[in-house]
């Protein structure tokens, strides 16, 4: 994904997945229900702040010199997956469909149903 177009689309393929702008104008943000699971400054597009498990961000950030803790967000729950790095494109994607399965799991049994619905 080397451009904005091309990752907002893959972002907005999952189910149920919308976009808002609710910080500023540049940063964008992809829910799953209400939920994010994706940030990303469309302006500079470096880097995009993905949920993660907290034990796997550890593991991560170890291993990838391009995966930092989450840049404004809880260092815990997030990373900042940088793109001009040493993280594939491959891997960026597997880590953006693990934040939007970790926030799933973490939905309400209603929303998950309502989700699974759609």
């Amino acid at each position: 994904m080397n451009n904005i177009e091309d990752f907002r689309d893959y972002c907005l393929s999952f189910k149920g997945a919308t976009e808002k702008f609710p910080f500023d104008k540049t940063t964008l943000v992809f829910y799953v229900m209400n939920k994010m699971f994706c940030l990303v400054d469309i302006e500079e597009f470096e880097y995009c702040n993905l949920k993660c498990d907290p034990d796997e961000a550890e593991e991560l950030r170890a291993q990838y010199n391009g995966i930092k803790p989450g840049y404004h967000m809880s260092k815990k729950h997030w990373n900042s997956v940088y793109f001009n790095s040493n993280v594939s494109t491959k891997l960026l994607k597997e880590l953006i469909v693990n934040s939007y399965d970790l926030v799933v799991k973490g939905l309400t049994k209603k929303d998950q149903v309502i989700l699974r619905d759609m």
